[in-house]
């Protein structure tokens, strides 16, 4: 935690994998913040007198448009809002009254809350760091296969001269199919879509430092198209990766890290198993002292709490939530051995930032089925399925890590509700699942 002894400052760092609802995660968290009438989980929130928006303290970063998101969610046309394309930041401010024995003695104080938002793609990134190109493209060759959109970037590599001189046509085109092939993979549900600009590029799209591709390892001449396949990646690290993590990333007391698991269920075994892997990633990226750049760019700064949540919660009835807080927790489990992770706290929750149905029965076959009502985006109400999750994660994680090509017992169904119409009385905030709950976790103990 930075700031002064009497007005402390807790920077959140908040970020998702794939479609995982980061804009409707802070907006809804802000709104149950400032108005906490559904946030009973929150134990300071007590100690609360007052919570207001005040000016952000970095000036060059794009400050969060809470209100605009809220407006959103919230008002006569619910939608939802556009999703993370780059990095901004909210500062919400409370001024908290002491507790214990001597709380009576003393004022009111100030604890700030900046909210970092930054795309969950750009966090993979950090996996790049210490690996060469020539790591990095065997890993992503080996991959590349078994997933979609795959099959015309590794036609078009085939059929490239790496040896050959540099021609800037040549690295566009292989360049272009990459990112199609990553864009496509994203899509259909896989987590580590990295290197995450060449989805979202923002003012660097067409530069030279997003224009290149893996290639096959191998010594290429000076001057060669795959030579300069490398010196691009070298310099995406350089110019790209490394000073984002160092002006952001390596500030953040607390992080959130926003999953779409039944998304990644739905889409299959591999797409689970690779979400496994980039919580593993992950993690190994918040580890102090796991490579040198980041230990020397922490110092003696951690990261000390670190939030996966399993969004989209109000997909399932509840009587499946802890199963779904089971395999997340699962998850979060096998990457936590796998990168040796020591140091913060860690918790894994399920959790929807905005409750977008209600509870209902379906009648199959003699048989009530738990299920869930919802509005469509074309303002249809249906009613879902979406299968029994199992009790035993093991169930799920075992034939994703074995590589199987479908799930053999289960065939589980996602739909894409739309917000619902909702009134705000006075004091309460936007309906949830355990938002509160997430709260605590994160800045309860400042509170």
């Amino acid at each position: 935690m930075t700031g002064t002894l009497f007005e402390p400052v807790i920077r959140l760092g908040v970020t998702g994998l794939s479609r995982a609802g980061k804009t409707v995660f802070i907006t809804s968290l802000v709104a149950n913040l400032l108005d906490r009438g559904r946030m009973p989980a929150l134990s300071g929130g007590a100690n609360i007198r007052a919570a207001f928006l005040q000016p952000q303290p970095d000036d060059t970063v794009p400050r969060f448009d809470y209100e605009g998101h809220l407006a959103a969610l919230t008002g006569p046309d619910p939608h939802w809002p556009e999703g993370t394309r780059a990095v901004s930041e909210l500062r919400l401010s409370f001024r908290v009254a002491p507790s214990g024995l001597l709380g009576g003695l003393r004022g009111l104080r100030t604890v700030h809350l900046d909210i970092v938002d930054y795309p969950g793609e750009w966090l993979l990134d950090l996996g790049l760091i210490d690996r060469s190109f020539a790591q990095w493209s065997e890993g992503v060759l080996a991959r590349m296969p078994a997933r979609p959109g795959a099959e015309a970037f590794l036609t078009r590599l085939a059929a490239t001269d790496l040896s050959a001189r540099m021609q800037e046509p040549a690295a566009k085109a292989l360049a272009e199919t990459f990112t199609a092939h990553l864009r496509a993979a994203r899509v259909a549900g896989w987590s580590d879509c990295s290197p995450g600009r060449f989805l979202l590029p923002g003012e660097m799209e067409g530069s030279p430092v997003l224009t290149f591709a893996p290639v096959p390892p191998g010594e290429y001449p000076r001057g060669s198209l795959g030579r300069e396949m490398a010196r691009r990646f070298d310099a995406y690290k350089s110019q790209v990766v490394r000073p984002f993590f160092r002006d952001h990333f390596a500030r953040i007391d607390r992080q959130v890290v926003l999953v779409d698991v039944l998304g990644a269920i739905h889409a299959g075994p591999a797409a689970l198993e690779d979400l496994r892997q980039s919580m593993a990633a992950i993690l190994m990226a918040f580890r102090p002292g796991t490579a040198g750049f980041l230990a020397s760019l922490l110092g003696a700064k951690r990261v000390e709490r670190i939030l996966f949540a399993a969004t989209k919660a109000d997909h399932l009835h509840h009587t499946q939530h802890a199963r779904l807080t089971a395999i997340t927790g699962a998850l979060l489990r096998e990457a936590k051995d796998r990168a040796d992770f020591s140091g913060a706290k860690t918790l894994a929750l399920s959790l929807a930032s905005l409750r977008t149905t209600t509870e209902d029965m379906l009648a199959a076959d003699g048989e009530a089925l738990p299920a869930v009502r919802g509005r469509l985006a074309d303002g249809r109400s249906v009613a879902l399925y979406p299968g029994d999750l199992p009790e035993d994660p093991a169930q799920l994680l075992a034939p994703a890590r074995e590589g199987a090509a479908r799930w053999l017992d289960g065939d589980f169904a996602v739909m894409d509700f739309a917000p619902a119409p909702v009134t705000l009385r006075s004091g309460e905030g936007p309906p949830h699942i355990r938002l509160d709950r997430a709260a605590e976790f994160l800045i309860g103990d400042k509170l």
